[in-house]
C-alpha cells in the first residue's frame, strides 16, 4: 500500500515534463516560422507551418463568414425596402414643400385645368361649325367667365339684400329656442343660459385682437384671391387656345422610354378629367334646385342664395354636401322654428340620397368612381395641405390618377407580351431521324450561322 502514493507521484512528474517539453517545441517551432518563413516541402511547393506538427497538435483556423451573408434575408428585404422608401419620402416631402411655396400659383392652374374641362366642349362644338380658333376661345372664355361673375354677384346681392330680414329672424328664432330649452326635459335654467352667453361676451372681447389680425389678414386673401382668379383666367385662355400644342411640348420633357405611354395616359386622363367636372356640375346642379325648391315651399329665407351655397359646397365631395346641408337646417332652426328644420333635414337627406345612388353612378360612370374612403382620405388629406383650394383639387386628382396607374400598368402587360418571343410551332420536318428525344423534353434550337457569306 505504500508503493502506490510512489508510483502516482512519479506519473505526474512525468506527465508535467511531457508538457513541458511540449511547450517548449511549440514555442521554437513559432519562432522559426516567423524568422524563417514557410518551411518547403519535399516537392518543391510552401508546405503550411503547422504540417510539421502531429495531427493532435495542429491548430483549427476558423474563417469568418461575409457580413452581408450572416444578415438573415428578412432583414436584408427590409433593409433594402427601407432606404427606398426614405428616399422617396423625402423626395415627396420635398415635392411638397415646393408646392407650399407656390401654392397660389398651383391651385391658380389646376383651377384652370377645371375650368378648360368645363369650356373645352363648347370651343370643340364652335370649330365643328366653322368658328375660327381665336374667336371660338374668345368667345367660350368670356361667356363663362361672365357667368360665373354674375353667380357670384347674386349670391352677394342676395346676402346683402335680406342680412337685415336675416337678423331679426335670428334674434327671435334665438329667444324661441331659449324658451325650448327653459321648457325642454334637459332641466336647462336661465342662469345657464345666460352663463352661456356671458362666456361668449367675454370670449369674444378677449380675442378682440385676434379678431382685427383675422380682418387685416382677410385683405390679404382678399388680395391673393384676386390674382388667383387672374392667373386662372390667363391660363384657361391659353388652355383653350393652345392646348394640345402645350400638350405636345410637355411629352418632350418625358424620357423617350416612357414617352408612349404617357402619352397613351394623357388622353385618358383628360376624358377623366372633363368627365368629372361635367358630372359634378350636373350633380351640383339637381342639388341646388330641389334643395332650394324644398327650402322655399318651406318659407325659410334667403332660400336663393342657400341654393347657390349648395351648388358651389357640391364641388367639395361628401363634406360639402354635409355643410351646406347643415347650413341650410341652421338658417331653418333659428328662422321658422323646430319643424322646419327638421323638415328641412328630411329635404336635404332625401335629394342627397337619389345623388348619391342614382345620379352619381348614372352621370359621372365607371370611369371616375372612385371609392368613398379614398374620397374622405383624398379630402382631408387636401383640405390640410391647401384649405378649400385643395379639398376641391382633392378627388379629380385621385380619378385622374387612378385612370393613369390602371393604363400604365395594362401597357406594360401589352408590352411585356409584345416583346415576349412567340412559341415555334412543330412541324412534321422537326424531328431528326439520327436523334430519339425523350418525350416531354424540347431540343435546343441549332445556332444561328455565323459563317461569311
Amino acid at each position: 500500500m505504500s508503493r502506490v502514493p510512489g508510483w502516482l507521484g512519479r506519473l505526474g512528474a512525468g506527465l508535467t515534463q511531457m508538457s513541458r517539453r511540449l511547450d517548449q517545441r511549440r514555442e521554437e517551432a513559432r519562432r522559426e516560422e516567423a524568422d524563417d518563413g514557410p518551411v518547403p516541402s519535399a516537392a518543391g511547393h510552401e508546405a503550411h507551418p503547422l504540417e510539421h506538427l502531429a495531427p493532435h497538435q495542429q491548430l483549427v483556423v476558423q474563417t469568418r463568414p461575409d457580413p452581408a451573408q450572416a444578415v438573415p434575408w428578412g432583414v436584408r428585404v427590409a433593409a433594402e425596402a427601407g432606404w427606398r422608401l426614405l428616399v422617396l419620402a423625402g423626395t415627396l416631402w420635398v415635392l411638397m414643400r415646393v408646392i407650399s411655396a407656390v401654392r397660389l400659383v398651383v391651385l391658380a392652374f389646376v383651377a384652370a385645368l377645371l375650368i378648360t374641362a368645363l369650356l373645352q366642349p363648347t370651343v370643340a362644338w364652335l370649330r365643328r361649325h366653322g368658328v375660327p380658333r381665336g374667336p371660338a376661345t374668345a368667345l367660350t372664355a368670356i361667356l363663362g367667365f361672365v357667368v360665373m361673375g354674375l353667380i357670384g354677384w347674386f349670391v352677394t346681392w342676395q346676402v346683402m339684400e335680406n342680412i337685415d330680414n336675416l337678423s331679426g329672424q335670428v334674434q327671435d328664432g334665438i329667444d324661441e329656442l331659449r324658451n325650448w330649452l327653459l321648457n325642454s326635459p334637459f332641466h336647462v335654467t336661465d342662469k345657464q343660459i345666460n352663463e352661456i352667453a356671458t362666456n361668449l361676451r367675454e370670449a369674444v372681447g378677449a380675442n378682440t385682437d385676434q379678431i382685427t389680425s383675422a380682418g387685416l389678414e382677410g385683405v390679404t386673401v382678399v388680395v391673393e384671391a384676386l390674382t388667383g382668379i387672374l392667373l386662372a383666367a390667363f391660363s384657361t385662355l391659353f388652355l383653350l387656345y393652345d392646348g394640345r400644342r402645350i400638350w405636345q411640348w410637355t411629352l418632350k420633357l418625358v424620357p423617350a422610354a416612357a414617352r408612349p405611354g404617357v402619352a397613351g395616359a394623357g388622353p385618358r386622363a383628360w376624358r377623366t378629367l372633363t368627365a368629372y367636372v361635367r358630372g359634378t356640375v350636373v350633380v351640383a346642379l339637381i342639388d341646388a334646385i330641389f334643395i332650394g325648391l324644398g327650402i322655399y315651399f318651406l318659407d325659410v329665407p334667403m332660400a336663393v342664395p342657400l341654393a347657390v351655397f349648395i351648388f358651389l359646397f357640391a364641388f367639395i365631395p361628401l363634406v360639402g354636401a354635409v355643410v351646406s346641408g347643415a347650413l341650410a337646417v341652421v338658417v331653418a332652426l333659428v328662422t321658422q322654428g323646430m319643424f322646419a328644420a327638421v323638415m328641412t333635414l328630411v329635404v336635404v337627406l332625401v335629394v342627397q340620397q337619389i345623388e348619391g345612388h342614382i345620379l352619381q353612378p348614372f352621370i359621372l360612370g365607371r370611369a371616375v368612381r372612385v371609392h368613398p374612403l379614398a374620397v374622405v382620405l383624398a379630402v382631408a388629406t387636401g383640405g390640410l395641405v391647401a384649405g378649400i383650394g385643395g379639398a376641391v383639387v382633392a378627388v379629380p386628382l385621385v380619378a385622374v390618377t387612378n385612370t393613369v396607374v390602371g393604363y400604365l400598368r395594362a401597357y406594360s402587360r401589352e408590352a411585356a407580351v409584345r416583346q415576349a418571343p412567340e412559341p415555334r410551332k412543330a412541324t412534321s420536318t422537326d424531328a431528326s431521324p439520327a436523334t430519339d428525344a425523350p418525350p416531354g423534353t424540347a431540343e435546343a434550337d441549332p445556332p444561328p450561322d455565323t459563317s461569311p457569306a
